[in-house]
């Protein structure tokens, strides 16, 4: 059961890497001087955004679609997603709405793993991230990112923060995590990973957002003037 969003409250210094598991995975950006990005702050709390309402998701329900330009697409169950190897990470987290919430252990599976059981294809250059949130009729949530950017050593499939469940505002069953990128590149409550030669503009993309989303360059917005009306209220 996940805890209160309260009991996340992170007082005093944010976690460094040495205080991370033994074991885990460790963010390259949380070994900066600076963790901030330019244009961020820090919150102490776990804030919660969406484009639409909350999914909720059974566990029972769930399954991850794999497919594309892969040789070996296919779709898997909670049981079976539970069975692959585990890995931790300790990584930052960035949201572009200007604020950052630092030491994260992220707990799930690695995106090399999924990549390695689909085989994907030489052409295949970006990944294309469905959620399970619909913000359309009959069209579900996704957003684009490159290639490398999945398969950095960092980024996972996420069902654990903190060492926790995740809850249904933060994604839960599983939810992708970039940490090199903004956060709405770590699509919530993950339905499909689409391997594909093109960039397809995802939701926030298709808005105005920028298709990298690189913290560290404010890559917030493809055009400074098209912010969603009332983002920041």
């Amino acid at each position: 059961m996940a805890i209160p969003e309260a009991d996340k409250y992170q007082a005093g210094e944010p976690p460094v890497p040495a205080s991370a598991p033994q074991d885990a995975i460790i963010s390259p950006d949380t070994h900066r001087e600076n963790r901030i990005p330019p244009g961020q702050s820090r919150t102490r709390k776990w804030p919660v955004l969406q484009a639409g309402m909350i999914p909720i998701v059974a566990k029972d329900k769930w399954t991850l679609r794999v497919d594309g330009l892969v040789e070996k697409p296919f779709t898997i169950t909670w049981d079976e997603y539970q069975t692959l190897p585990r890995v931790k990470v300790f990584a930052d987290f960035h949201c572009v709405t200007k604020w950052s919430r630092l030491g994260n252990v992220w707990e799930g599976v690695s995106t090399k793993t999924i990549a390695e059981m689909a085989g994907v294809k030489a052409e295949a250059q970006f990944v294309i991230a469905g959620g399970y949130d619909q913000v359309g009729v009959a069209k579900d949530w996704t957003t684009n990112l490159p290639l490398k950017h999945f398969m950095a050593g960092d980024a996972l499939l996420v069902d654990l923060h903190d060492g926790q469940p995740l809850s249904a505002d933060h994604g839960a069953p599983v939810r992708l995590m970039i940490p090199a990128l903004y956060a709405w590149k770590s699509a919530k409550w993950l339905k499909s990973l689409t391997f594909s030669s093109s960039n397809d503009k995802g939701y926030w993309e298709v808005g105005g957002y920028h298709d990298l989303g690189d913290p560290w360059l404010e890559q917030r917005f493809q055009d400074d003037e098209n912010i969603p009306p009332g983002f920041y209220d």
